[in-house]
């Protein structure tokens, strides 16, 4: 397959997998996504972005051709989205991780698919007035990232999914449902350099923006959402 146009450098999906597991064949241990990017790079190709090899990864081991494990306790990179290696830290965050590879499970035995929504933090109203008090000390609350969602919000999501059409239950998701923005009055990316600096980003980020990827929800779903503690609270 030839392309053509500013493009032309860029891999094609199929192509690109096939340079991943040879590398992977060929290397004396299990590599990061990073290291693999960093060898396709150092095969005289245009360098990819993290996010691309991360997919790419990511795709390979649905189909059943890569094992991953996690290495660390961390995050490997930001906006977190629903290819990054699952990091509970408490019992209530394991069950999650339980529950869906449960359901999964299920799923494929009785050809009945799922969405599992990932809730984050669920707020009220209600709850923003002591959001001032996360400020002042940015690790509080960096276990999620930061991030938070709005019971609206979540009600809305609930909707969309129930009403979704085939195509966005095809192989049973698990989409992240998140509020548009971040628990902090700091931005999002000088969060992540303070309490994260070793964290690769995979993106250009906007001043205030979540951190926890709400892509795929949005264009599976139609996820979009509208509610925000700024709306409540000011960030003074």
């Amino acid at each position: 397959m030839t392309e053509h146009g500013p493009g032309a450098e860029r891999r094609a999906a199929g192509t690109l997998e096939s340079e991943v597991l040879g590398i992977l064949r060929a290397a004396a241990g299990p590599l990061t996504p990073g290291e693999v990017r960093d060898r396709l790079s150092g095969a005289g190709q245009r360098e990819l972005a993290y996010s691309t090899v991360v997919t790419t990864m990511s795709r390979l081991h649905a189909k059943g051709l890569l094992s991953r494990r996690q290495a660390g306790r961390g995050f490997c990179y930001a906006p977190v989205d629903e290819a990054h290696y699952p990091v509970p830290t408490t019992t209530y965050a394991l069950s999650k991780v339980a529950s869906e590879t449960i359901a999964g499970q299920i799923a494929q035995w009785s050809s009945i698919p799922f969405i599992g929504l990932r809730f984050s933090n669920i707020m009220a109203p209600d709850d923003y007035a002591s959001f001032p008090s996360f400020w002042s000390d940015p690790h509080e609350r960096k276990w999620n990232l930061w991030g938070y969602v709005d019971a609206r919000d979540v009600a809305a999501a609930c909707r969309l999914a129930l009403e979704a059409p085939v195509r966005a239950v095809s192989g049973s998701p698990n989409l992240i449902i998140a509020a548009a923005d971040t628990v902090m009055n700091t931005p999002s990316a000088a969060l992540l350099q303070t309490v994260f600096p070793e964290v690769s980003i995979t993106k250009d980020i906007g001043e205030f923006e979540t951190l926890l990827a709400i892509g795929r929800a949005r264009h599976s779903l139609g996820y979009e959402p509208r509610h925000s503690w700024r709306d409540h609270v000011h960030p003074s």
